[in-house]
């Protein structure tokens, strides 16, 4: 005869109110981090709401601003300018993608196949990172001059090319630029890329290179598939930087030549403090609202549709 066994009463759960959040620690919680809250309020939270309040506004800062609708937004929409900032950025976010993209990735391989020297080759990789960014934009600007003696046409002139017009042509600029801002910002990336190759199992390689896999196919096969989560991160984060490029575009050219090179961050840079006599606040605040509602949006449509790649 079996006896049945009576199931053991579930607990229940007590609902939480002050009382219990006070005992349980939650007032300490709260003054630790209020430091943070407080300046992640006034100077992250605060200027993110104040920007989109203004883009509805006619202000100077200095007189009682006038709310004006969506006047701001038409007026950068019916800008010229707009458009071919538009395109310039976008064409800059491209050749970024095909150029700086895969180069830190087949330069991070390439290291970690070294055997000796790879701190040394590290630390040359990261190198440009540490140099100022003005300091390196003006000393590429030596490097571009278009003369016959300019640096790279001096080296180019060896095997017989050039001289090249480099930033002075409304055609190379952009490309020029793009060569300049990949061997910047390339070091941070290739040693993401290092630290992520060292969580690859060795034991991927050697059953690989039992199957008689070269280097290419184990590449392909084992390292790619193994950084899949890594290069979805890196992607969506070079296609945000790459969108709000300002100081490469503003330092080279300013623009130029003929509005070539002006990207999206540059026309808000001119809406804003341009006019010495009082900038157009107004139509900067509405484009930077626009551009951020842009990469929010296509940030979430990324992850959506890549949430399901870095598991596989």
């Amino acid at each position: 005869m079996t006896t049945l066994t009576k199931p053991a009463p579930t607990k229940r759960r007590r609902a939480r109110n002050p009382r219990t959040w006070l005992r349980g620690g939650g007032l300490s919680n709260l003054l630790f981090a209020a430091p943070m809250i407080i300046i992640f309020g006034l100077f992250s939270f605060y200027p993110i709401i104040r920007a989109f309040v203004m883009s509805f506004q006619k202000t100077n800062l200095i007189t009682e601003p006038q709310f004006v609708g969506l006047l701001n937004f038409q007026r950068v929409l019916e800008d010229p300018v707009f458009w071919t900032a538009l395109q310039n950025t976008g064409w800059f976010a491209l050749l970024a993608l095909i150029f700086g993209y895969p180069i830190p990735l087949i330069a991070a391989v390439l290291m970690s196949e070294v055997r000796r020297a790879r701190g040394l080759y590290s630390v040359l990789a990261y190198l440009p990172v540490v140099i100022p960014p003005v300091v390196a934009v003006l000393l590429w600007k030596f490097f571009y001059d278009a003369g016959p003696n300019g640096v790279f046409n001096t080296i180019l002139g060896w095997v017989g090319l050039g001289p090249f017009p480099w930033i002075q042509d409304a055609t190379m600029a952009m490309p020029s630029i793009v060569l300049e801002a990949t061997w910047a910002a390339a070091g941070g990336t290739i040693i993401i890329y290092l630290a992520a190759l060292t969580g690859v199992a060795p034991e991927l390689y050697d059953a690989a290179e039992i199957d008689g896999a070269g280097i290419w196919r184990k590449i392909w096969h084992v390292t790619l598939p193994q950084l899949r989560g890594v290069l979805l991160i890196t992607l969506i984060l070079q296609i945000i930087g790459t969108a709000q490029v300002f100081l490469e575009p503003f330092l080279f050219t300013d623009g130029g030549p003929a509005n070539s090179t002006v990207t999206l961050l540059q026309l808000i840079y001119r809406y804003g403090f341009q006019n010495s006599l009082g900038g157009n606040y107004g139509s900067a605040t509405a484009l930077s609202v626009m551009l951020a509602l842009f990469l929010a949006l296509l940030s979430f449509v990324y992850f959506r549709l890549t949430s399901g790649w870095s598991k596989n």
